[in-house]
């Protein structure tokens, strides 16, 4: 046997011996915002399962700031072995190469797609207190008001900086962007009164639950969970504002090991129990190939330079 020929198959035994138990141990599922958030709460949603699923457990690693640039700077550095993987989102994978002149990691280049789990639509949100009770309410007073009125995010870059941003452009309005370190800490904030109002994708539990009032889901159609609450464009300002959600690998990660990642989100992702703790925060569930989401992502890039564009949102 020629030596080359030799090498070749020593390597693909190695290789297959090193992923054949896959996986042998915990699971880092890294959420590069702080609790509270939508991607927080899909993840949250979703390692229960996938710890049964893959026999190992799987547990959710905070690591906010820098509108979610931090954690997934830290995450691209991890080995591409399947045991450290992203909630990565449209916010840093998507809109960040056009927002941030250096993210600290490429978005094409750096990952190693596995499947688009979720779209969350924004929803235009106000403290519970507050005395607006329409779209109508909240546009009126804030024209007659310009500059007096702010708005929250879970930072520069973030689905509610670009909703809003995007949500000022559309109406006219001088409403003021106040960023936070993750939509947890700007839904509290909220709540307490300290802003004024925010278009979010996490806060669906705390309308629910009366800590919030909605006032219009930036979503081309009302959505099952807030049957009341008109879309946007139904209140007066015809525009559509979303998220997703997605799981990623660093680059490089070997193919079976992508492949048994995809397979068990996807199982996951059709258990009836999940598809309803999914849909009671507004998620509408994907699921898919390793080729669809690669292919997804990588055009969400392009789409989403005439999303920022169209904003207004400044560069930093």
């Amino acid at each position: 046997m020629k030596l080359k020929s030799f090498l070749v198959i020593l390597f693909s035994v190695v290789s297959i011996s090193s992923y054949a138990a896959y996986p042998d141990k915990s699971i880092k599922f890294l959420v590069p915002w702080p609790p509270g958030g939508a991607t927080d709460q899909v993840a949250r949603i979703l390692v229960q399962p996938l710890t049964k699923e893959l026999g190992v457990s799987v547990f959710v690693e905070n690591k906010g700031g820098a509108g979610g640039n931090i954690g997934t700077q830290a995450f691209v550095q991890d080995k591409p072995d399947g045991y450290s993987i992203l909630m990565a989102t449209s916010s840093t994978n998507a809109a960040g190469p056009h927002l941030f002149s250096n993210q600290g990691f490429d978005v094409i280049k750096d990952f190693t797609p596995v499947v688009l789990v979720c779209t969350i639509p924004n929803i235009m949100v106000i403290p519970a207190s507050s005395p607006w009770n329409s779209m109508k309410d909240l546009v009126n007073d804030a024209k007659q008001n310009p500059g007096k009125f702010t708005y929250g995010s879970a930072g520069i870059g973030a689905s509610q900086h670009l909703a809003g941003a995007q949500f000022k452009t559309v109406t006219g309005l001088d409403v003021r962007h106040v960023p936070y370190k993750g939509s947890g800490p700007a839904a509290l904030d909220l709540m307490a009164g300290h802003i004024d109002m925010m278009l979010d994708t996490g806060s669906l539990n705390n309308i629910k639950a009366g800590k919030l009032k909605a006032l219009g889901v930036a979503a081309d159609k009302r959505i099952p969970e807030l049957p009341n609450v008109p879309s946007m464009k139904e209140a007066g300002v015809p525009m559509v504002a979303n998220a997703w959600y997605g799981v990623m690998l660093p680059a490089g990660a070997p193919k079976d090991v992508t492949e048994k990642l995809n397979a068990a989100f996807n199982k996951v992702l059709n258990d009836p129990e999940v598809r309803k703790s999914l849909q009671s925060i507004g998620a509408q569930i994907d699921g898919g190939s390793v080729a669809e989401f690669t292919k997804f992502s990588q055009s969400e890039v392009k789409r989403y330079e005439g999303i920022v564009k169209m904003s207004g949102a400044p560069k930093e």
